[in-house]
């Protein structure tokens, strides 16, 4: 019915914004706090992506966060390249779709009062499995920026900001390029308060444990 109703581009776009979505939203961070036995959202800067746990909770407990947290971004690929063959959908649309829903959901969690984390894991695995000249690029200028500042926050957006212009000199135009940008853009801005507390100059550092 539905398929003679909406083409199946649409259907194959509304179908993995809404698994992307869901798929994005689930909070790992704050599941593994709770292993832990707190509340992650009341510790070191609130914020319940694989940095903070890692800062409050150990490396043990912040690197499987990040791992599955990238894990989200790319089943979300996969799963919009799924749908967008079965229903004879594009499947650049969809994986774009899909993608940048997945990104939107570990942000904004329906589940938490959409306080999510800030996407950076999230986003990695997304581009990894959609373009991943462009984010092998992307993450050498995160281990660059990192390795000179020692700053998680300003690596991540350099990394963001670098991402569409590798998208760009790789030759990728329409919905890749158009998802670089959005996803660049959101990731920055999700970084807010840390580059208010870069010019306040009490921004963390990495090595330094959160209080």
């Amino acid at each position: 019915m539905a398929a003679g109703i909406f083409p199946p581009r649409v259907i194959s776009v509304l179908l993995s914004v809404l698994a992307g979505y869901f798929l994005g939203s689930v909070p790992f961070g704050l599941l593994a706090g709770r292993m832990k036995g707190v509340d992650i959202r009341a510790h070191g800067s609130r914020n319940i992506g694989a940095t903070n746990v890692w800062r409050v909770c150990g490396w043990k407990y912040g690197l499987p966060v990040f791992v599955f947290d990238a894990a989200k971004g790319a089943l979300a690929v996969i799963f919009a390249g799924r749908i967008a063959a079965h229903f004879g959908g594009e499947t650049e649309w969809a994986w774009v779709s899909g993608a940048l829903a997945c990104i939107v959901g570990h942000s904004f969690p329906v589940w938490l009062g959409f306080k999510g984390g800030k996407g950076v894991a999230t986003s990695l695995g997304a581009v990894l499995t959609m373009a991943w000249l462009p984010s092998v690029i992307a993450f050498g200028v995160w281990v660059l920026v990192f390795a000179v500042s020692r700053y998680v926050s300003v690596a991540s957006i350099a990394a963001a900001a670098a991402f569409p212009v590798a998208v760009f000199f790789s030759g990728s135009r329409g919905p890749a390029l158009g998802f670089a940008i959005l996803a660049a853009g959101l990731l920055i801005a999700r970084h807010k308060a840390n580059i208010q507390r870069l010019i306040a100059g009490t921004e963390s550092r990495a090595g330094r444990k959160a209080a």
